[in-house]
C-alpha cells in the first residue's frame, strides 16, 4: 500500500514541485509552492465543488430534518424511512459531501511530505529522469524569507484565512417558528465555537511547522474561500425562476 501511495500520489507531486522550482527564474521555492498549490487546487476543484454543493444542500434541508427527528423521536425505523424520502425528494445525498473530502486526503498527505522534503533539499532520488536534480534548494521566497523554518507571520495569516473560510460555512440560524429550531440553535453554537477553534488550532500547528507549509496552507485556504464564494452565493432570481 505504501508503494502505491508513493508512486501514485507522493512522487508526481514532489516531481512537480521540483520541476516548478527548476523552471522559475531565480529558482524561488516560495513561488514554486504557490504555483504547486494552485495546480493542486485546480485538479481537485471538481471534487471540492461537489462537496460544497452537497453541504449547502444539506444545510438548506436541516430544519426539515430536525422536524422529522422531533416528530419520530420514538420510532427510529419510521424516522429512517422519512429521512430517506426527504433526501430523495430534495435530491440530496448525505454521503456526497464526505466522499470527495476522503478522496483528497492522500493528495494532501503527499503534498505535505513533498513540501517538507523539498524544503530540506532531500528525497531527490524520487525524481523522474526528465526532471533536473537541483542539487540544493534555496529555501527562500523573494530571497528574503526562509521557508525552511517556522514563520509566525505566515502562521497567523493561515489562521486568519481559516477563520474567514469557516465563517462562510456557518449555517444561518432558522426563525424560531421553524420546527426543530432549538436543535438548530445548538448547531449554530457549535459552529461558532469551531469558527474560533479551527483558526487557533491552525496557528498553533503552523507556528512550529516550516514556513513553506504555512504558506501552502494560506494559499490553499485563500483559494478555497474564492471557491466557496462562487459555490455558496445565492442564485440570481432570474436563474431560480428559469429553473422552476
Amino acid at each position: 500500500m505504501s508503494e502505491i501511495f508513493h508512486e501514485v500520489f507522493y512522487r508526481p507531486i514532489f516531481n512537480l514541485l521540483i520541476f516548478l522550482y527548476d523552471i522559475i527564474p531565480g529558482s524561488d521555492i516560495g513561488i514554486a509552492i504557490i504555483l504547486l498549490t494552485i495546480v493542486i487546487k485546480a485538479a481537485l476543484w471538481p471534487l471540492s465543488q461537489k462537496a460544497l454543493r452537497s453541504q449547502k444542500a444539506l444545510n438548506n434541508i436541516q430544519p426539515k430534518m430536525e422536524a422529522l427527528k422531533k416528530e419520530y423521536a420514538n420510532d427510529k425505523d419510521k424516522l429512517a424511512k422519512e429521512l430517506m424520502a426527504l433526501y430523495s425528494k430534495e435530491k440530496v445525498n448525505p454521503m456526497s459531501s464526505c466522499l470527495p473530502t476522503l478522496v483528497q486526503l492522500p493528495v494532501f498527505i503527499a503534498l505535505y511530505q513533498s513540501l517538507g522534503r523539498g524544503l530540506q533539499s532531500s528525497g531527490f532520488e524520487a525524481l523522474y529522469g526528465f526532471v533536473a536534480n537541483p542539487g540544493k534548494i534555496e529555501p527562500f521566497i523573494f530571497g528574503v524569507v526562509d521557508l525552511s523554518v517556522a514563520n509566525p507571520y505566515l502562521a497567523v495569516a493561515a489562521g486568519i484565512a481559516t477563520y474567514f473560510q469557516a465563517k462562510m460555512m456557518i449555517t444561518k440560524q432558522p426563525p424560531k417558528s421553524v420546527p426543530g429550531a432549538k436543535d438548530e440553535e445548538m448547531l449554530s453554537m457549535m459552529n461558532k465555537q469551531m469558527l474560533y477553534m479551527m483558526p487557533l488550532l491552525t496557528v498553533f500547528i503552523s507556528w512550529k511547522l516550516p514556513g513553506g507549509l504555512s504558506l501552502y496552507w494560506f494559499v490553499m485556504t485563500a483559494l478555497t474561500i474564492v471557491q466557496q464564494y462562487y459555490a455558496l452565493r445565492p442564485k440570481p432570481p432570474a436563474a431560480v425562476a428559469e429553473k422552476i
